[in-house]
Protein backbone atom coordinates (compact mmCIF):
# COMPACT_ATOMS: atom_id res chain seq x y z
CA UNK A 1 0.00 0.00 0.00
CA UNK A 2 1.31 3.56 -1.03
CA UNK A 3 1.54 5.60 2.07
CA UNK A 4 0.24 9.29 2.14
CA UNK A 5 3.26 10.87 2.65
CA UNK A 6 1.87 14.72 3.06
CA UNK A 7 -0.88 13.23 5.64
CA UNK A 8 2.24 11.63 7.95
CA UNK A 9 4.06 14.74 7.24
CA UNK A 10 1.02 16.92 8.95
CA UNK A 11 0.60 14.43 11.67
CA UNK A 12 4.83 14.82 12.57
CA UNK A 13 3.86 18.54 12.65
CA UNK A 14 0.47 18.22 15.19
CA UNK A 15 2.08 15.22 17.00
CA UNK A 16 5.68 15.86 17.67
CA UNK A 17 6.75 19.43 16.54
CA UNK A 18 4.34 21.70 17.87
CA UNK A 19 3.25 20.34 20.96
CA UNK A 20 7.29 20.43 22.25
CA UNK A 21 7.47 24.10 21.38
CA UNK A 22 8.82 24.31 17.91
CA UNK A 23 7.54 28.15 17.44
CA UNK A 24 9.06 29.44 14.05
CA UNK A 25 6.26 28.91 10.96
CA UNK A 26 9.00 29.15 8.22
CA UNK A 27 10.86 25.74 10.21
CA UNK A 28 7.61 24.21 10.65
CA UNK A 29 6.38 24.95 6.69
CA UNK A 30 10.40 23.29 6.19
CA UNK A 31 9.21 20.35 7.85
CA UNK A 32 5.71 20.14 6.53
CA UNK A 33 7.57 20.30 2.97
CA UNK A 34 10.50 18.72 2.86
CA UNK A 35 9.98 15.09 1.44
CA UNK A 36 11.97 13.07 4.42
CA UNK A 37 10.67 9.88 3.10
CA UNK A 38 12.78 10.26 0.35
CA UNK A 39 16.01 10.68 2.65
CA UNK A 40 15.66 6.91 3.57
CA UNK A 41 16.34 3.90 2.17
CA UNK A 42 13.36 2.67 0.71
CA UNK A 43 12.23 -0.04 3.09
CA UNK A 44 12.34 2.42 5.67
CA UNK A 45 9.75 5.07 4.03
CA UNK A 46 6.80 3.89 5.91
CA UNK A 47 8.67 5.16 9.55
CA UNK A 48 10.29 9.07 8.07
CA UNK A 49 7.54 10.87 9.66
CA UNK A 50 8.02 8.78 12.90
CA UNK A 51 9.45 10.24 16.21
CA UNK A 52 12.76 8.50 16.19
CA UNK A 53 16.02 8.48 14.27
CA UNK A 54 16.38 5.54 11.57
CA UNK A 55 19.65 3.96 9.89
CA UNK A 56 20.59 5.00 6.27
CA UNK A 57 23.50 3.18 5.94
CA UNK A 58 27.40 3.14 6.73
CA UNK A 59 26.25 2.74 10.53
CA UNK A 60 25.16 6.28 10.68
CA UNK A 61 21.74 7.79 11.05
CA UNK A 62 18.84 10.37 10.09
CA UNK A 63 17.67 12.13 13.33
CA UNK A 64 14.16 12.52 14.66
CA UNK A 65 12.41 15.11 13.29
CA UNK A 66 12.50 17.22 16.57
CA UNK A 67 16.23 17.47 16.83
CA UNK A 68 16.18 18.43 13.22
CA UNK A 69 13.27 21.32 13.65
CA UNK A 70 15.02 22.33 17.08
CA UNK A 71 18.66 22.57 15.82
CA UNK A 72 17.07 24.58 12.77
CA UNK A 73 14.68 26.64 15.16
CA UNK A 74 17.95 28.01 17.15
CA UNK A 75 19.82 29.30 14.68
CA UNK A 76 16.85 31.48 13.35
CA UNK A 77 17.52 30.88 9.40
CA UNK A 78 17.36 33.29 6.79
CA UNK A 79 16.94 33.76 3.04
CA UNK A 80 20.58 34.14 2.16
CA UNK A 81 22.33 33.27 5.50
CA UNK A 82 25.63 31.49 5.27
CA UNK A 83 24.94 27.88 7.25
CA UNK A 84 28.10 25.55 7.30
CA UNK A 85 26.43 21.84 8.32
CA UNK A 86 29.01 19.01 9.43
CA UNK A 87 27.75 15.75 8.82
CA UNK A 88 25.54 15.04 5.69
CA UNK A 89 23.93 12.11 6.12
CA UNK A 90 21.41 11.65 3.81
CA UNK A 91 21.03 15.30 3.26
CA UNK A 92 17.55 15.66 5.16
CA UNK A 93 18.80 18.30 7.51
CA UNK A 94 20.71 19.97 4.14
CA UNK A 95 17.58 19.99 2.71
CA UNK A 96 15.41 21.64 5.31
CA UNK A 97 18.05 24.50 5.27
CA UNK A 98 18.18 24.98 1.52
CA UNK A 99 14.41 25.22 1.75
CA UNK A 100 14.39 27.97 4.05
CA UNK A 101 17.10 29.85 1.65
CA UNK A 102 20.23 29.48 3.53
CA UNK A 103 22.79 28.92 1.20
CA UNK A 104 24.47 25.37 2.72
CA UNK A 105 27.94 23.86 2.71
CA UNK A 106 28.27 20.46 3.90
CA UNK A 107 30.56 18.39 4.50
CA UNK A 108 30.33 14.64 5.16
CA UNK A 109 33.06 12.15 5.76
CA UNK A 110 32.22 9.15 4.02
CA UNK A 111 31.99 9.26 0.08
CA UNK A 112 28.76 7.50 -0.41
CA UNK A 113 26.80 9.41 1.63
CA UNK A 114 27.86 12.31 0.30
CA UNK A 115 27.58 10.98 -3.23
CA UNK A 116 23.55 9.88 -1.64
CA UNK A 117 22.65 13.40 -0.80
CA UNK A 118 23.98 15.05 -3.55
CA UNK A 119 22.28 12.68 -5.72
CA UNK A 120 18.74 13.05 -3.38
CA UNK A 121 19.17 17.17 -3.27
CA UNK A 122 19.99 17.91 -7.23
CA UNK A 123 16.79 15.52 -8.03
CA UNK A 124 14.55 17.91 -5.69
CA UNK A 125 16.16 20.85 -7.39
CA UNK A 126 17.87 22.40 -4.41
CA UNK A 127 20.60 24.78 -5.95
CA UNK A 128 21.92 26.60 -2.47
CA UNK A 129 23.80 23.48 -1.39
CA UNK A 130 27.33 22.60 -1.99
CA UNK A 131 28.61 19.34 -0.37
CA UNK A 132 31.67 18.12 -0.13
CA UNK A 133 33.61 14.51 0.99
CA UNK A 134 36.33 15.60 4.09
CA UNK A 135 36.73 15.94 7.19
CA UNK A 136 34.05 17.94 9.37
CA UNK A 137 36.52 19.18 11.86
CA UNK A 138 38.83 21.16 9.43
CA UNK A 139 35.76 22.82 8.73
CA UNK A 140 35.14 24.92 5.08
CA UNK A 141 37.71 27.54 5.61
CA UNK A 142 37.70 29.00 2.20
CA UNK A 143 33.85 29.83 2.32
CA UNK A 144 34.19 30.92 6.03
CA UNK A 145 33.08 33.02 7.83
CA UNK A 146 29.40 31.43 8.55
CA UNK A 147 27.15 32.86 10.07
CA UNK A 148 25.44 29.60 11.35
CA UNK A 149 26.86 26.20 12.23
CA UNK A 150 25.13 22.94 12.75
CA UNK A 151 26.83 19.58 14.09
CA UNK A 152 24.58 16.14 12.99
CA UNK A 153 27.44 14.02 15.09
CA UNK A 154 29.09 14.51 18.49
CA UNK A 155 32.90 14.62 18.86
CA UNK A 156 34.22 14.75 22.28
CA UNK A 157 35.31 18.45 21.84
CA UNK A 158 34.66 21.48 20.41
CA UNK A 159 36.46 21.58 17.04
CA UNK A 160 38.90 24.69 17.27
CA UNK A 161 38.65 25.00 13.22
CA UNK A 162 34.83 25.64 13.69
CA UNK A 163 35.36 28.17 16.75
CA UNK A 164 37.57 30.13 14.00
CA UNK A 165 35.16 29.82 10.92
CA UNK A 166 32.31 31.20 12.98
CA UNK A 167 31.51 34.92 12.50
CA UNK A 168 30.75 37.45 14.59
CA UNK A 169 27.37 37.29 15.91
CA UNK A 170 27.07 33.70 14.37
CA UNK A 171 25.68 30.49 16.56
CA UNK A 172 26.71 27.09 16.37
CA UNK A 173 24.53 24.17 17.80
CA UNK A 174 26.76 21.14 18.37
CA UNK A 175 26.31 18.11 20.18
CA UNK A 176 29.53 17.47 22.66
CA UNK A 177 30.69 14.12 24.38
CA UNK A 178 31.81 10.83 24.25
CA UNK A 179 30.30 8.53 21.94
CA UNK A 180 28.43 5.54 23.05
CA UNK A 181 26.43 7.62 25.57
CA UNK A 182 24.48 10.96 25.75
CA UNK A 183 25.98 13.95 24.98
CA UNK A 184 25.18 17.57 25.62
CA UNK A 185 23.82 19.56 22.95
CA UNK A 186 24.93 23.15 22.65
CA UNK A 187 25.05 26.53 21.34
CA UNK A 188 28.01 28.44 21.08
CA UNK A 189 27.65 32.67 19.99
CA UNK A 190 30.31 34.70 19.12
CA UNK A 191 29.69 38.14 20.82
CA UNK A 192 33.14 39.95 19.65
CA UNK A 193 35.58 37.04 19.85
CA UNK A 194 34.25 35.81 23.07
CA UNK A 195 32.43 32.37 23.15
CA UNK A 196 29.30 32.24 25.41
CA UNK A 197 28.28 28.78 25.34
CA UNK A 198 25.00 27.49 27.01
CA UNK A 199 24.00 23.82 27.38
CA UNK A 200 20.83 22.99 26.17
CA UNK A 201 19.69 19.31 26.87
CA UNK A 202 20.94 15.74 26.84
CA UNK A 203 21.12 13.98 23.34
CA UNK A 204 22.37 10.59 21.44
CA UNK A 205 24.21 11.58 17.83
CA UNK A 206 26.14 9.09 16.33
CA UNK A 207 30.09 10.09 16.86
CA UNK A 208 32.09 12.85 14.56
CA UNK A 209 34.88 10.96 13.58
CA UNK A 210 38.21 12.79 13.06
CA UNK A 211 40.09 11.21 9.79
CA UNK A 212 42.02 12.83 6.94
CA UNK A 213 39.96 11.52 3.36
Amino acid sequence: MIKDFQTLSNKMLERQLIPRGIKSQAVLDAMRHVPRHLFVPEDMQDLAYDDSPLPIGSGQTISQPYIVAFMTEQIEPAAGMKVLEIGTGSGYQTAVLAYLGCEVYSIELLEELAEGAKAILTGLNYKNVKIKHGNGYLGWKEEAPFDAIIVTAAPEYVPQKLIEQLRDGGKMIIPVGKSGGVQSLKSIVNKNGQFIEKELFLVRFVPMVNKSV
